[in-house]
């Protein structure tokens, strides 16, 4: 019996995922969501990189000068211009050619406005999103004889290629061309998502800033601008083994490349948004190391040197690294202004370390606490995922015996520790301590309990209700930590804020039961009438009503056990 007690207690401890089960594909409601912002996610990215994030074509009169040095005055158009990395190095080496320039991003149609080169007689950009704004309206019809596409077809819907390319065709002269370079299928990138839930359909993801990129195959691009009505004059996948001695990686780069001339007498499919899907599933290849199998080509090997990459990601956007949590936000609770670095929110969906984010819940439940600074003063409180940010904890911090703030990844408590640093003057270094804490570890728990030994007072959690398997840990653990003592004629009290996200009110409620908590109170109520008659109701005064309507879509539970 001995040594079976002693087997057991050497089994590994069962470990919650804090975060969705992973899945094939992103739900309907993101793939729409990322379509609708598109170009709010890219204007975004060019906020936060402005010219800095893409480096200046050069290579391009390498590859297709025959086509810009040519004696008559050549009318080019970069569709999906960005901040100018095409359009400049064409110019300053061609000095004949004139650009219209478009992106559906106003911020990145500001950045070429205000490049040193750029000027009027040379470049006309303006704001255009090509799946659905008229070229026409900025470009004459029938007037251009270039057009290039480097990295943008892959950031469109596949639904939406095809607009894009009758667009093109408006103002493409007859035998006019359009250059292209984009993602090839087997790009290191795609192998990397393959492994998260980053997928929207076959070949096409969204990166952890919430743009897009699709990985092409020679036959799907061939196929898409026949249909079209463009004829392929050369399209080839290349291939580079990119070596980054930093970090001991051999990455394998793939890029397809491809030359398409628009013929007016080649009369494209007529395709309607059904047969659009049905003519592209056709030609939609699995992700497969072995060419033969998948029916590509197995592109040529191509040594380092000579050869130019830009396949746009960078290192550690392609390793899926936590992007860097360098969004420093100031917010004003009550009368005090907190400085706080984080991770932007557009990783949200993406960024598996949701602790760097600071979420709706916690924004809303700080200023209730500095409002009714009642529910904490002079006790002891503890925050439960309380993620890189720790607003509540730093607001209760300043009335409250005691806080321990509390996360169960070291990195997010790295930078919580580092926020708590640069906003000291609000708060007693004494009072305030952040410890890390897994939910259901025993060893956390007791290291947690010997900062308190007659357990908390108040146990806080902002968005810490959307993962089924987490719940009853959760529950336990704060059943394990809560006091047992009564205030006063007022119990310990768990308060918690959240949207309902993948787990419901029903089962929520279940496991609290379940570890020995009842539900007093809960906003909004069921009746809408007594909704500031309850305890949690009267804590929304008149200054902060807007509050309250603006964030309508979160739920505060008050239990007691």
């Amino acid at each position: 019996m001995a040594s079976s007690a002693s087997e057991n207690s050497c089994e590994p401890k069962r470990k919650i995922q804090i975060y969705s089960t992973p899945t094939d594909v992103i739900s309907t409601f993101w793939k729409d969501r990322y379509e609708r912002d598109a170009k709010k996610y890219w204007d975004i990215f060019y906020k936060r990189h402005e010219n800095r994030f893409f480096k200046d074509r050069h290579y391009l009169d390498k590859e297709w000068g025959r086509y810009f040095s040519v004696s008559s005055l050549p009318f080019c158009s970069d569709v999906g211009c960005g901040a100018g990395n095409t359009i400049f190095p064409l110019i300053s080496t061609f000095p004949n050619v004139f650009m219209y320039a478009c992106d559906f991003s106003p911020r990145a149609i500001n950045l070429v406005k205000a490049h040193k080169d750029y000027k009027e007689d040379r470049v006309h950009a303006f704001v255009c999103d090509a799946t659905v704004d008229d070229l026409t309206a900025e470009i004459p019809t029938a007037s251009v004889d270039i057009v290039t596409l480097i990295f943008v077809l892959s950031a469109v819907s596949p639904e939406k290629m095809s607009q894009v390319l009758q667009n093109i065709r408006h103002v493409l002269k007859p035998n006019g061309h359009v250059l292209l370079r984009d993602y090839a299928i087997g790009d290191l990138a795609q192998e990397r998502f393959t492994s998260k839930e980053q997928k929207i359909s076959d070949n096409f993801y969204v990166r952890g800033d919430g743009t897009r990129a699709f990985y092409f195959s020679e036959e799907a691009l061939t196929s898409l601008f026949r249909r079209n009505g463009f004829t392929s004059e050369k399209i080839e996948v290349h291939h580079k083994r990119v070596e980054n001695r930093s970090r001991g990686l051999v990455m394998d780069r793939r890029w397809i490349q491809g030359e398409f001339c628009f013929n007016d007498g080649i009369i494209p499919l007529h395709l309607d948004v059904q047969k659009n899907k049905e003519e592209y599933r056709r030609y939609k290849v699995p992700f497969c190391n072995d060419y033969e199998q998948t029916g590509l080509c197995k592109p040529s090997e191509e040594c380092n040197d000579g050869v130019e990459v830009d396949l746009s990601e960078s290192i550690g956007m392609i390793l899926g690294d936590v992007p860097a949590a360098n969004e420093v936000i100031d917010i004003l609770i009550g009368d005090e202004a907190f400085t706080l670095k984080c991770l932007s929110k557009e990783y949200q969906h993406t960024c598996k370390a949701t602790g760097f984010v600071l979420w709706e819940s916690a924004l809303m439940l700080a200023p209730l606490l500095a409002a009714n600074l009642d529910i904490v003063a002079e006790k002891t409180v503890l925050e439960l995922g309380c993620g890189s940010a720790g607003i509540c904890s730093m607001v209760a911090a300043k009335v409250s015996h005691l806080v321990v703030a509390t996360d169960g990844d070291p990195a997010v408590l790295d930078l919580l520790n580092e926020n708590i640093k640069s906003n000291a003057r609000h708060l007693t270094s004494s009072k305030l301590v952040s410890e890390r804490l897994e939910w259901g570890n025993s060893e956390h728990v007791n290291a947690i309990r010997s900062l308190n030994t007659c357990g908390f007072d108040v146990i806080i959690g902002t968005d810490v209700m959307y993962v089924a398997d987490a719940i009853i840990p959760f529950f336990e653990t704060a059943k394990a930590l809560i006091s047992p003592v009564e205030i006063g004629k007022q119990k310990a009290a768990l308060i918690l804020c959240h949207i309902i996200r993948q787990v419901d009110e029903g089962y929520i409620l279940a496991a609290a039961s379940q570890c020995g908590f009842h539900l007093e109170d809960k906003w909004p109520s069921d009746t809408d009438g007594n909704a500031h008659k309850s305890l949690i109701g009267s804590w929304f005064s008149n200054d902060i009503c807007k509050l309250q309507v603006s964030q309508s879509a979160l739920r505060i539970m008050y239990f007691q056990a």
